[in-house]
């Protein structure tokens, strides 16, 4: 092995010519070599060689990183002590990681691998990176939701969930939630501006869904997410509140769902006993019932961001529209409110689905998501209207979901990247809501005549991050970067390991 200058902060070694930044390097042991190792071939020449081995990350396949290791020797003790010495030094400088987590685990979720998982997959590479944790196992629905707010938050440098969307949902709400109460602010005012997290949720893969953990790493693998909290990564991620009467109702980072999503996951919820395979099941009975629901959305548009839904530009690590949308001045947008109509864009009719998105909401069986070019931290919302068509066009839609074609290019396909929306159902125009919505009077008479359907249902529910939510008026608002993961977004090029400059490099030794 050979030996870099002390002051070098990248790691080279000759197995496969790669380049390690010390960002990724998860830890530095000392190693004892036995008398079996002593005697094989690349020790043997050393009368009482002297060796530590340095643990980093490497990436595999489809976003994959995997904890590796190489291990240095030399006959000089003095020298293999110092080398240890430097590079745990040089460790303590990666200040974004964590070294004290609270770790929350969903043990019924998914196929009930949670606990497993995380004790023989995650556990070990935090107890390598010598990060000290509390564990709590939840018990009931909101366990960990309610204990966030009685747990001193603040001696810790993070939170991780083992589960799926609904516990990283029920760990969300927890924190931001806290913060907001510590903070003073009332969560109930729609208007209100809420206090941006800090601290830093991991998750760790173990439910039925994962979606948030793929649309913000790439892959739902609970190593590669344990790696990611390991090196300290951080991206931001937008949040959308949701009120009804000037009400909190929910917090949503992907998707929010009215008509076929939100049908699916009605239908669903009353067959768990089936498994995953129930999503399989209920979205084949909703889409040949072919519902569709009359209302009216009312939006104001991102006019801050820099990219369009149609734009096919990616949102990747380090995304310069997330960076630099950030850095639009907000101030002069509160001025456009609710009582300027003359910025709010109406459109009422009859849907089939209305999905508010605010990342791709990719997955395994839909790479490109719901709306490709969705950005995980641009202060905005996409937001999709299906308006009512004929079942053949709409399953040419939903195709288009799982291969290259452009899902938007159809006439009863609308999207819009917004800031906030509403949404009234047309079986409560004329009810007592007192959602501020742009006024009744600009929503119009709706169409009396439609034939008589069996298609046309008084109300759906929203499907928001795969949770219920009964709610035929709403109000949503997009939180710009409000909170953080253990991530750094989906990477480019991630199929072989990150390959440096070698010109980065000093001389070897």
């Amino acid at each position: 092995r050979h030996a870099l200058p002390m002051g070098e902060r990248l790691l080279r070694c000759n197995l496969g010519n790669c380049f390690v930044p010390a960002s990724e390097i998860i830890a530095v042991e000392e190693t004892e070599i036995d008398e079996k190792q002593r005697s094989s071939g690349k020790w043997q020449k050393m009368a009482k060689p002297h060796a530590f081995t340095v643990y980093y990350v490497k990436r595999a396949q489809k976003h994959r990183w995997r904890c590796s290791e190489v291990t240095f020797w030399c006959v000089d003790e003095q020298l293999c002590n110092q080398w240890i010495q430097a590079l745990k030094e040089l460790l303590e400088l990666q200040k974004s990681r964590p070294k004290q987590l609270l770790v929350y685990i969903n043990p019924y979720g998914g196929k009930r691998q949670g606990k497993r998982i995380y004790e023989q997959k995650v556990a070990p590479l935090f107890s390598l990176a010598s990060i000290s944790t509390d564990v709590i196992i939840t018990e009931h629905a909101n366990h960990a939701k309610d204990n966030l707010f009685e747990v001193n938050i603040y001696k810790y440098d993070g939170i991780v969930c083992v589960g799926g969307d609904g516990m990283f949902s029920e760990v969300m709400h927890g924190l931001i939630g806290r913060i907001q109460k510590d903070s003073g602010i009332d969560q109930n005012n729609p208007k209100a501006p809420l206090v941006q997290c800090n601290m830093r949720i991991g998750i760790i893969p173990a439910g039925s869904t994962d979606c948030i953990c793929y649309a913000t790493v790439g892959v739902t693998d609970p190593v590669t997410s344990a790696l990611h909290i390991i090196v300290g990564d951080s991206q931001p991620l937008d949040v959308s509140s949701i009120h009804h009467n000037n009400t909190f109702l929910k917090y949503s980072v992907s998707l929010l769902g009215y008509g076929f999503y939100g049908d699916i996951l009605k239908d669903s919820e009353k067959k768990r006993w089936m498994g995953t395979i129930r999503y399989d099941f209920s979205g084949f009975k909703t889409f040949l019932s072919h519902h569709y629901y009359e209302g009216a959305v009312s939006f104001l548009l991102a006019k801050h961001t820099l990219g369009s839904p149609r734009d096919k530009k990616r949102c990747r690590t380090g995304c310069l529209i997330c960076r630099q949308s950030k850095q639009q001045p907000e101030e002069p947008q509160k001025k456009y409110g609710l009582e300027h109509n003359e910025d709010w864009k109406v459109i009422k009719g009859k849907f089939l689905a209305i999905n508010a998105v605010n990342m791709s909401c990719a997955c395994p069986r839909s790479p490109k998501g719901l709306s490709p070019a969705a950005h995980l931290a641009d202060g905005s919302i996409d937001l999709i209207l299906v308006r009512k068509c004929s079942r053949f066009n709409f399953l040419r839609y939903l195709v288009r979901h799982t291969n290259q074609d452009d899902q938007f290019d159809f006439t009863f396909v609308e999207v819009y990247r917004v800031k906030k929306f509403q949404f009234t159902s047309k079986h409560l125009e004329d009810s007592d809501n007192d959602v501020k919505d742009i006024g009744k009077k600009h929503f119009g008479q709706f169409c009396r005549d439609h034939p008589a359907c069996c298609c046309n249902l008084s109300n759906s529910i929203w499907n928001c991050d795969g949770e219920t939510l009964d709610s035929s008026t709403i109000e949503v608002r997009v939180h710009c970067q409000l909170m953080k993961l253990f991530a750094r977004g989906i990477e480019e090029n991630s199929n072989d390991e990150a390959i440096y400059n070698q010109s980065t490099v000093e001389q070897l030794l």
